[in-house]
């Protein structure tokens, strides 16, 4: 088998390469969106107060919430939290405010046009007593 002759390399020279000048990305910040500025008042303002170091409380006890005990003078003095109207009631008003809202709601017996929500309002409270619903008692 032939051998093949290898050339010798001569050694390696640095040669002087020029260097290429990377340009670098600039990066530049986006100016921040300016504050309205309020306008400085006329008048002189008062001198700042110098800030009172105050002293640590030790943490305090929650208090605890005690029922109180009401007497009958107290609990017949005070108004009952139930229901004012039946659920009737609140049905009648609907209707009415319905036909007041459509334009078909009358009153009285020459059935005059309704004029205003609170006139549909009463007239289906009162229809809402005529049947017997828990309604109060009209205003004086």
């Amino acid at each position: 088998m032939a051998l093949k002759k290898t050339a010798k390399r001569k050694p390696a020279t640095k040669k002087a390469t020029p260097k290429r000048k990377v340009a670098k990305k600039v990066t530049t910040k986006k100016a921040a969106p300016k504050k309205a500025v309020a306008k400085k008042s006329t008048a002189k303002k008062a001198a700042p107060k110098r800030a009172v170091a105050k002293k640590a409380k030790p943490a305090a006890k929650p208090k605890k919430r005690v029922a109180k005990k009401r007497t009958a003078k107290a609990s017949a003095a005070k108004p009952t939290k139930g229901t004012k109207y039946s659920p009737l009631a609140g049905k009648e008003v609907e209707k009415e405010m319905h036909k007041f809202k459509e334009g078909t709601a009358k009153s009285g017996k020459a059935e005059t046009p309704v004029k205003s929500r609170e006139q549909a309002i009463a007239i289906g409270l009162s229809e809402a007593r005529k049947k017997g619903a828990k309604v109060p008692k009209k205003r004086k």
